[in-house]
């Protein structure tokens, strides 16, 4: 088990730390996916209200059909100016690049110039343009003029345009870009705050708009690494090193309160409803306007998503990805796999464990999205599920090609004589046993069918077979019953193991109880044999508690676990002791003494030292609970004593009386001593052994 937990604990630090991995190295393709799956998480959270001191004015269907195709002549467009003069800021999603009449310029760049709440709009581009001095001079004017800079920096990561798209020189208001640089799959989910153009940074167009309501000033510190810090006011904007900010989306097309130009124009909207707002005007009308493609909405025009930035900055409404928040991201790639470990390695089905991936993965993005949604942390999707997903796959490999390899050869080796229960346990914990050998404190029993010799020769083969498997049947099933381990069969008689290959802290106990239980199941067991025709059967069962060694023996073709050593032998040897005394069941005083006295009937019986050992060795005899013989057990014992301390004529006279009244062997047997040694009494050495000289 040790061994498996280990493999474990290393797939699972080996899974967290390649997902780490990827997650620093930013991979292309892995981060396309991780994009796309942070853009359903907009959809899971729905549409949700945007400030409401932003609003559009658009140029749209109506007022195209009521004041003719577009452009528009700018006179109209100075008259929707005009009319904004509550609004705090006027943000043009247009750029007057070309001249038109004269006079129609001249009324524009009049109403523009004067009104000091519009910023005009302007682009970079990549291709070449030319730029009037006065033009340059307007631009120049619009930007960043305060940098703080850590040292010499001679490069940031800010993208640099060569060439600008400006309005025409007459107008000389305040400018913001209004580019907006999509990731490579081309969706806008960053917007662009600042852009370079001959070595200087310039604002955006919604970042100039809230910078000219809150009548603040922008300031920018920059490191050799890009973007240290952009500050509208004291207001720290979260922008990543190359100034962009995380938009985010407050729903489709529509989730700001928008109004027609031509209502505007034409006085249709009472002008305190622009009072203290940012105002941006800009096309939605299909065919004119400048359509995105967002996480919200593949058609989004692109002024909405200038007023979705400009209402990001203004009430805080900020994606949040810091420092802090990666480190957020490592903590979700770490800790769903620390708490599946302990469940992976104890999962035994392929199902159970698809299920616990399944519900870790749910819980997972539960979590991702609600904190989404409540706190606006921009946490990655994909790199926890990454993790987990190598986690899961490499366990289900392990768990499958090599738990699984390992558990279908134990139960190929232990099926046919350990319990289901037990084989089931092993597989579990293979490592709580060593399949090569070990020593070990086991308990040995051994039964045997008396006169088996002469039943054998009075029934033919084919009965003979059949009594066998009738007898050995429930037998062995006995024996599993109590978790023991069926070690072999011997021709008619069986050996079992106790606290191997697992281990029993009650081992003597299971043993003794599976004992009378056999003794027991017999009993019923001859009623049945007696009525098909075949002979009565009688056993004998001796049982050992002691060390063994125990283990896989033999070669790589053929093998087998048993258990082999001197506690093996003098379990067999008691067993054929039940011939002696005419008992079914004795024990050594090793299980003996492992027994709770109190649930067992006993008696001792002897000291004896059996063929083949030395030492002589206690031996007791366990009776059912309906032996006749239990009252009598004292006065044994009693004629025992008096035989230990040779007063020998008091042993034979409770001995004989025992024998006569119980028919007990075993009191026969002393009795029969008693009168030998009274004829010819033991040498002075002599301290009540008996020496078996049958196995």
């Amino acid at each position: 088990m040790r061994g498996k937990n280990i493999i474990y604990i290393l797939i699972a630090l080996g899974s967290i730390f390649i997902s780490t991995f990827l997650y620093f190295s930013r991979l292309d393709l892995l981060n396309s996916i991780d994009l796309k799956l942070r853009d359903v998480r907009f959809r899971l959270r729905g549409q949700i209200e945007p400030d409401s001191r932003v609003m559009i004015v658009a140029i749209d269907a109506k007022s195209i059909d009521e004041l003719g195709r577009w452009p528009w002549d700018r006179k109209v467009m100075a008259e929707l100016i005009n009319n904004l003069k509550e609004a705090r800021a006027v943000a043009l999603d247009i750029v007057f690049s070309e001249p038109s009449s004269p006079e129609s310029d001249r009324v524009l760049s009049i109403v523009i110039n004067t009104s000091k709440n519009v910023i005009t709009g302007y682009y970079f581009r990549d291709e070449e343009t030319s730029v009037s001095n006065e033009g340059l001079s307007v631009l120049g004017d619009s930007r960043i003029k305060l940098i703080k800079s850590a040292g010499e920096v001679t490069s940031i990561p800010i993208r640099e345009f060569p060439y600008a798209e400006l309005n025409i020189p007459s107008i000389r208001a305040d400018t913001g870009f209004f580019n907006i640089i999509p990731d490579e799959d081309g969706l806008y989910r960053k917007a662009n705050l600042l852009l370079l153009y001959n070595g200087e940074l310039y604002p955006s167009l919604p970042l100039q708009a809230v910078r000219l309501y809150k009548g603040v000033p922008l300031m920018v510190e920059i490191e050799p690494f890009g973007i240290k810090r952009l500050l509208l006011g004291g207001d720290l904007i979260p922008s990543d090193e190359s100034g962009n900010l995380i938009i985010n989306y407050y729903g489709k097309g529509g989730s700001f309160r928008t109004v027609s130009a031509v209502d505007v124009i034409r006085s249709k909207i009472k002008k305190e409803e622009f009072k203290d707002r940012i105002v941006f005007i800009g096309a939605t009308e299909t065919g004119i306007a400048d359509i995105r493609n967002t996480p919200f909405d593949p058609v989004m025009p692109g002024v909405e998503i200038h007023a979705t930035v400009a209402s990001n900055i203004l009430s805080g409404h900020y994606l949040i990805y810091n420092a802090w928040v990666a480190g957020l991201d490592i903590l979700l790639i770490s800790i769903p796999i620390l708490i599946l470990l302990p469940l992976m390695a104890r999962t035994p089905k392929t199902y159970i464990s698809l299920g616990i991936l399944l519900l870790t993965l749910g819980v997972l993005s539960g979590i991702n999205i609600w904190l989404f949604k409540r706190y606006l942390l921009n946490l990655s999707v994909l790199y926890p599920f990454i993790s987990i997903f190598i986690f899961y796959l490499s366990s289900e490999s392990y768990r499958n090609l090599v738990i699984e390899r390992r558990s279908r050869f134990l139960k190929r080796a232990f099926s046919s004589y350990v319990s289901h229960e037990l084989v089931n346990i092993i597989i579990k914990n293979p490592d709580a046993m060593r399949l090569g050998g070990e020593k070990r404190i086991i308990t040995v029993l051994f039964s045997d069918i008396r006169d088996f010799t002469s039943i054998s020769e009075r029934l033919e083969p084919e009965r003979l077979v059949s009594l066998l498997n009738i007898y050995l049947d429930p037998m062995t099933r006995i024996v599993l019953k109590h978790r023991g381990m069926l070690d072999k069969y011997i021709g008619d008689a069986i050996m079992a193991i106790f606290n191997a290959p697992l281990q029993l802290p009650d081992h003597s106990r299971r043993a003794v109880i599976t004992a009378l239980e056999m003794v027991e199941e017999l009993r019923k067991l001859n009623e049945r044999l007696v009525a098909s025709g075949y002979p009565e059967l009688k056993i004998g069962i001796g049982i050992n508690t002691g060390e063994a060694i125990i283990g896989n023996m033999g070669t790589d073709m053929r093998f087998d676990y048993t258990a082999i050593g001197d506690t093996v032998n003098l379990a067999s040897r008691l067993e054929g002791l039940n011939k002696i005394y005419g008992t079914n069941i004795i024990i050594s005083s090793s299980t003996f003494d492992a027994l709770n006295k109190e649930e067992f009937n006993t008696r001792e019986l002897d000291l004896i030292k059996v063929k083949g050992k030395q030492e002589p060795v206690r031996i007791y005899e366990v009776m059912g609970k309906d032996s006749p013989f239990i009252p009598a057990i004292e006065d044994f014992e009693r004629a025992l004593f008096f035989y230990r301390e040779r007063r020998f004529k008091e042993a034979v006279e409770i001995f004989r009386e025992l024998g006569s009244r119980f028919n007990d062997r075993a009191s026969i047997l002393f009795a029969q001593r008693c009168l030998g040694y009274i004829e010819s009494p033991p040498p002075h050495e002599w301290d009540g052994v008996f020496e078996a000289k049958e196995k």
